[in-house]
């Protein structure tokens, strides 16, 4: 089954550095939300600073609610990029969204873990995982 299960478009690099992201903020301690909105947030940050011109995209911390000064050295959950909340909530729109809840679930992200907990770097399987992860080919008819 796994391989008839296809993307629902093309995988890309910024998926796999998000998802690694997520493995590290986990591995680091942070709950699962925690590390969906960091995973997201670091994604973006580092392909901006790639592609794009320094912007003036402003980046900056959200404390959650009720947050007091009785906690200074406790990480907030979420970050803004460009006046966006990077959350949990936006991970699962933008990554699993756009490739497929099933594929993430049942392909992509037990691979990436599999990698990650064996210590391979995101650079030497960022492109070499996504070879073969095309979307599926739909016929038009009519």
């Amino acid at each position: 089954m796994l391989d008839q299960l296809h993307p629902k478009q093309q995988v890309r690099r910024f998926d796999v550095f998000a998802e690694y992201s997520k493995l590290k903020a986990l591995r680091e301690g942070r709950p699962l939300d925690q590390a969906k909105g960091h995973g997201i947030w670091l994604a973006k940050v580092v392909a901006s600073r790639r592609y794009g011109a320094p912007s003036s995209r402003q980046t900056s911390v959200r404390k959650p609610q009720g947050a007091g000064a009785e906690e200074p050295e406790a990480p907030a959950p979420f970050r803004t990029l460009g006046g966006e909340l990077q959350t949990d909530a936006l991970f699962d729109r933008e990554i699993v969204g756009r490739m497929g809840e099933v594929f993430y679930r049942e392909v992509f992200a037990p691979t990436l873990a599999e990698h990650f907990q064996r210590g391979d770097r995101y650079e030497s399987i960022r492109d070499t995982v996504r070879k073969d992860w095309k979307p599926a080919v739909t016929s038009k008819s009519g």
